[in-house]
């Protein structure tokens, strides 16, 4: 029982400081907004991993998340949201999330996760159902430009690929976990 509170306070930390309960009652401004930070995300892949943009406009499509991560000795949690983009029909499908897992570590972070597609199956599954299990590893201190990061993450899925990219924070972790991805129902 002591462990189950301590996963849901974690999880309701992430959800708090993710910015997933945002205030902002302007549908289009957020829509927006998500389409720029997506862009940023890209950017940001492009320059830590050559050859990504080439894999990304050959995909069958693409999603980028911003999250806000928290480790606490065994535990972990994450919250936020993000953008699956269907290259094929160019439309755009506005996504919440949440992840928990265990591992070791220690830390919380700001990041970004970007998904890549190889197929039609693999990306309507993930846009649908929302399910993915992943396992990662990294060493971050880092404040925007300052300090440095080292990221590495293995989606347990077939027929995607998966990135992930510290912006801040102070981290030290090996997890193992599950996520939830769902349709934003008032974006979409």
């Amino acid at each position: 029982m002591k462990h189950i509170k301590l996963i849901l306070a974690l999880a309701l930390a992430v959800l708090m400081f993710s910015g997933f309960w945002s205030s902002n009652d302007n549908d289009n401004e957020r829509r927006a907004e998500r389409i720029a930070e997506s862009k940023e995300s890209l950017e940001l892949l492009y320059t830590y991993k050559s050859g990504t943009q080439k894999d990304i406009k050959s995909a069958y499509g693409y999603a980028t998340f911003k999250s806000i991560g928290m480790t606490m000795f065994i535990m972990t949690a994450e919250g936020g949201y993000g953008v699956a983009h269907n290259n094929q029909t160019g439309e755009d499908t506005y996504m919440d999330m949440v992840a928990g897992g265990m591992g070791m570590g220690m830390g919380v972070k700001d990041f970004r996760a970007i998904f890549i597609f190889d197929n039609k199956k693999d990306f309507d599954d993930f846009v649908d159902n929302g399910y993915e299990a992943n396992a990662q590893a990294d060493a971050t201190i880092k404040a925007e430009e300052d300090g440095d990061s080292i990221n590495e993450a293995i989606t347990l899925k077939e027929g995607m690929k998966l990135y992930k990219l510290t912006q801040n924070g102070m981290a030290m972790q090996i997890t193992i976990q599950g996520s939830k991805y769902w349709k934003d129902k008032t974006l979409n």
